[in-house]
């Protein structure tokens, strides 16, 4: 069984590229973020055509997830309860006894950004809602663009990223705080090779030289996790003209899913 994640950066824009990947891969599961369209304008047809089911939490320009199966989800949630947000970051659903949630986390521009201080306050904020959801759902998988580079591997110039936004101290310790939950990263589960980056900025050809870091993860519960194989990044949408700027990341688990019956 496989779960994947991808920022899209557009999900018009690059429809085709996620179609096309779809069929190569045949994910369970494929979360989304960064739609930047709302849900009526979601090309719902074009994944219903290929035989996936689609929960969407759609947001005009900015933001959006969504989870893209091949059986329908159970219990879907948007948003983090209890913490008032306009921002469309996170949606969740159960595909037989697994919990899958999408997230985009804050990006936080720079560190003396209001925006900084906004994605601290809700990284605490996800984190209880997280610790609510291992309470009722053992088996939790949690994939996304998570706007942080956890350690100095995950970055391609970790001295010239030291204290910048997406590797400040305090993110990372907000992302060591997910972990302490008792959820696995499962890219680093396995052997990977060095420099393994999941995004790479527009500018400065920053993807043929390499300068990238590792932002989307894929995070499981412990239980989870003991059934993960695999874990690795798809560089091959990146390189295809007008990509986005970020690649798939997808694990693979024992088992799969039931049938729809």
């Amino acid at each position: 069984m496989k779960i994947a994640t991808w920022n899209v950066n557009s999900i018009k824009v690059r429809l085709n590229p996620v179609l096309d990947w779809i069929n190569n891969h045949q994910p369970a599961v494929l979360c989304l973020q960064e739609l930047k369209c709302e849900e009526a304008n979601f090309p719902l047809g074009a994944f219903t055509a290929v035989g996936y089911h689609a929960l969407i939490a759609g947001q005009k320009a900015y933001n959006g997830v969504a989870l893209l199966s091949q059986k329908p989800g159970s219990d879907p949630l948007i948003g983090i309860p209890g913490f008032d947000d306009p921002q469309q970051r996170v949606i969740a659903a159960t595909f037989d006894e697994i919990r899958v949630i999408s997230v985009y986390c804050p990006n936080g521009e720079s560190i003396t950004s209001d925006k900084y201080n906004y994605k601290l306050r809700w990284f605490t904020a996800f984190r209880d809602y997280l610790e609510e959801a291992l309470s009722r759902y053992p088996r939790l998988i949690v994939a996304g663009d998570y706007n942080i580079a956890p350690e100095d591997r995950d970055v391609y110039d970790p001295v010239a990223w030291k204290g910048q936004v997406l590797c400040s101290d305090a993110e990372r310790a907000a992302f060591g705080r997910l972990l302490q939950l008792g959820l696995k990263d499962t890219f680093r589960l396995f052997e990977q090779a060095e420099q393994s980056y999941s995004w790479w900025h527009y500018r400065v050809n920053a993807f043929k030289r390499g300068m990238g870091l590792r932002i989307d993860h894929i995070l499981a519960s412990d239980c989870q996790a003991a059934l993960c194989t695999a874990c690795a990044i798809d560089k091959t949408p990146r390189a295809l003209e007008r990509p986005s700027d970020h690649a798939p990341v997808f694990a693979e688990f024992s088992g799969s899913l039931r049938p729809s019956s």
